[in-house]
């Protein structure tokens, strides 16, 4: 009977045993299995999307997307326009032909002579003083431009050049309305035919200095000429000496030495005179072989 019961209790615990073992190996069968399904259900089904992410997503782009600008050149791609002119401000008028302007360079207009007034070695000239008033009145405080020819200045160091207030030219107005002569001095001779052409007009029309300032009587040209004789070189009979223009300005009297190869040639603003004062009155210098 003991035998019995010992045999029923080995074979209950080993049942049980087998039960336990049985029931470990279906929970760690589960476990696994369980495992790979919610594995599985993470890959396939996405993750939920909310609206807010969405706009930040939008949003994102647009913060950080740079400005687009437009093409500017800069200085440097830029060529700069060729300047001829200049345009400067007056601020003082020396005489008739001369102005000072800002930065204090002075500017000797091209082209004419007017009376002096400011020469330490001269007298004040009839009309000297009209003409250095006329001039104040046309550019004195004003802005002008100023034109170049050739050279750039004179032996002084004043400035050469074409002077303009507006449209209007002012070394051709002094000279049409009798404040100045006709003056080349070459090379810069670029509008010396219309100065002279406005000279002689104004001589005609007997306008400012013209009419004001004595000269020598000037003799009436001959009704004509004697048969046979030479033909007059200057436009009246006692107008005969030359204003010959050079590197400076010399006038030459009939017996000097190159007063018969000296031609007059008024495009480059030579000139003829009636009396020695009047040459050297315009500004020219009696020749060196004159006796």
């Amino acid at each position: 009977m003991r035998i019995f019961q010992n045999k029923i209790s080995a074979g209950q615990s080993a049942a049980i045993l087998g039960l336990i073992i049985l029931l470990l190996i279906f929970l760690i069968t589960f476990v696994v299995i369980a495992a790979g399904d919610e594995k599985e259900a993470q890959q396939t089904i996405p993750p939920p999307v909310t609206a807010e992410p969405q706009k930040q997503e939008e949003q994102t782009p647009k913060q950080d997307a740079p400005p687009i600008q437009p093409f500017l050149p800069t200085v440097e791609q830029i060529p700069a326009p060729e300047v001829k002119d200049e345009t400067v401000l007056v601020t003082r008028v020396i005489d008739g032909d001369t102005i000072e302007i800002e930065g204090g360079q002075r500017v000797r207009y091209i082209g004419i002579d007017t009376p002096e007034t400011v020469d330490p070695r001269k007298p004040v000239q009839c009309f000297g003083a009209e003409a250095s008033n006329y001039n104040k009145a046309l550019v004195e405080n004003k802005r002008v431009r100023l034109e170049k020819d050739v050279s750039e200045t004179d032996k002084y160091g004043r400035l050469l050049r074409y002077v303009y207030v507006d449209n209007l030219f002012v070394n051709l107005v002094l000279i049409q309305e009798g404040f100045a002569h006709s003056s080349a001095y070459p090379p810069d001779v670029k509008y010396q035919p219309q100065f002279t052409a406005a000279e002689r007009l104004a001589r005609e029309q007997q306008k400012g200095l013209w009419n004001s300032c004595p000269a020598a009587p000037i003799a009436p040209p001959p009704a004509a000429a004697a048969p046979g004789a030479p033909p007059l070189q200057s436009p009246l009979a006692a107008c005969t000496i030359k204003g010959n223009v050079t590197t400076e300005k010399i006038y030459h009297l009939e017996g000097c030495g190159s007063y018969e190869k000296t031609k007059i040639d008024e495009a480059r603003g030579e000139r003829w005179f009636c009396t020695e004062a009047e040459a050297a009155a315009a500004g020219w210098r009696k020749a060196q072989n004159c006796p």
